[in-house]
């Protein structure tokens, strides 16, 4: 068991991480947060985008 119990999977992810597993350029996917097509959430200084939001706006995401 993990530090965080019984979470195994990631919850979010940087836009460095979002950028290299999909493809998309890093300016690409700011914009996207910028108009609000991509959600994203602010820790500090770092912009995390949470893996069902990600879900979701790849449409990969069953609860939608």
């Amino acid at each position: 068991m993990d530090k965080f119990g019984s979470v195994t999977e990631r919850i979010a992810w940087s836009i460095n991480e979002v950028s290299g597993r999909t493809g998309l350029s890093q300016a690409f996917l700011r914009k996207e947060i910028k108009s609000r097509k991509l959600l994203a959430k602010r820790a500090g200084r770092r912009v995390l985008v949470l893996d069902r939001d990600l879900r979701r706006y790849l449409g990969d995401d069953p609860a939608n």
